[in-house]
């Protein structure tokens, strides 16, 4: 057998759900630049779901389930308030509490379709009640209560802040959550088909995913790019800054991806989204900085930002806490992961793939008192 290190370039199934050709990124064959200008974040999820998207009543219909289901547990409530609220990170806490849904819900071992489908439907309306509960919790706040007349995009800023949002800040995190949606066959989304592939159940199958996005070199990269931004200060310590880095040989996140080699789609529309929203801050050091950055390491590495580089930015400006970050994407990616999920299940076979020995060979066993 030959192997692949990091399996790049393998292809390890086939998906209905989202594809990355030439550089261009579709749910379900509609454009990501079609849907981020023009869709909201429940159509997407239905999307991603169904394989096409809603009538008018079918997604107000959608829109309803979701709202009715976004409370969670009191249980997981109290919980989250038991934690050393200084050290633990929050998306431990997510992993957690995603877990522990699966103890309150009757179906959680249910395996048929239908049953599969109504798990991912509370598992979707409750992740943004549980990243904005624990946000609140550790300020020494308490939780806010969805409201039902307000978008999925809303809501998530209308819990995590106790106020309506302005309509450019819902617009901004509604495109956001579209751009994170789903990203075929990623680390966090693979390792929740691994996860299901078992028959594991859903529950199982997204806290598996939650932990593989914990790890800094998958959805770790925002919160580490607005490190930097911070660290850089002013405008005018970018390339110099950056310059060190070189020196150094130390990573830059946020630029150049695995997948596309002339650029993330994505990343244009939070570009646009940073350029707004830090105007209305007052902040247009950040975006400026921002831009100085990727055009200097485009033209001396050749590496273009991805879409982790501009939403740093954009959640920052939304008052957002830097290690909240993560967990956003969470709340966006378990529409996608869900979605893979649904998806194996309806072919399943188990994935189970092979290694290369490399370790010492003809090894004869000596009894203890001999070695």
């Amino acid at each position: 057998m030959s192997n692949t290190k990091g399996l790049e370039g393998i292809v390890a199934t086939e998906s209905s759900i989202s594809s990355i050709i030439d550089d261009k990124l579709t749910y379900v064959g509609y454009d990501i630049d079609d849907l981020a200008e023009n869709s909201s974040f429940e159509e997407v999820v239905y999307l991603l779901w169904n394989l096409k998207l809603p009538t008018k009543a079918e997604l107000d219909q959608f829109k309803n389930e979701l709202a009715e289901n976004m409370e969670v547990p009191q249980g997981i409530i109290d919980h989250l308030k038991s934690y050393d609220l200084k050290t633990v990170h929050p998306m431990a806490a997510l992993r957690t509490a995603v877990s522990m849904l699966g103890l309150y819900d009757d179906e959680a071992d249910e395996m048929n379709e239908e049953a599969n489908r109504r798990k991912a439907l509370r598992l979707q309306a409750k992740i943004s009640t549980i990243v904005t509960a624990f946000a609140r919790i550790r300020k020494g706040e308490e939780p806010v209560s969805p409201k039902k007349d307000l978008s999925f995009a809303g809501n998530f800023l209308y819990m995590l802040n106790g106020k309506d949002p302005e309509a450019i800040e819902e617009e901004a995190f509604n495109k956001a959550l579209v751009l994170h949606a789903d990203h075929e066959l990623n680390a966090s989304t693979f390792t929740s088909r691994v996860c299901v592939a078992t028959l594991s159940d859903v529950y199982s199958g997204v806290t598996a995913a939650i932990g593989a996005l914990k790890g800094p070199l998958h959805g770790g990269a925002n919160e580490r790019v607005m490190k930097m931004l911070s660290e850089i200060g002013e405008e005018d310590n970018a390339i110099d800054y950056i310059k060190d880095k070189f020196a150094k040989k130390e990573k830059i996140m946020g630029m150049g991806h695995r997948v596309y080699r002339q650029g993330d789609p994505r990343a244009k529309h939070l570009r646009e989204m940073s350029k707004q929203l830090t105007e209305i801050t007052g902040e247009t050091k950040w975006y400026n900085m921002s831009v100085k950055i990727e055009e200097f390491i485009k033209e001396e590495k050749g590496l273009p930002a991805n879409v982790d580089f501009y939403s740093a930015s954009v959640y920052h400006s939304l008052g957002i806490d830097h290690d909240l970050f993560t967990p956003i994407f969470a709340v966006s990616r378990v529409s996608g992961w869900l979605a893979h999920i649904l998806e194996q299940y309806a072919d399943n076979r188990l994935i189970r793939p092979r290694a290369d020995y490399v370790g010492p060979g003809k090894q004869q066993y000596v009894p203890v008192d001999e070695r």
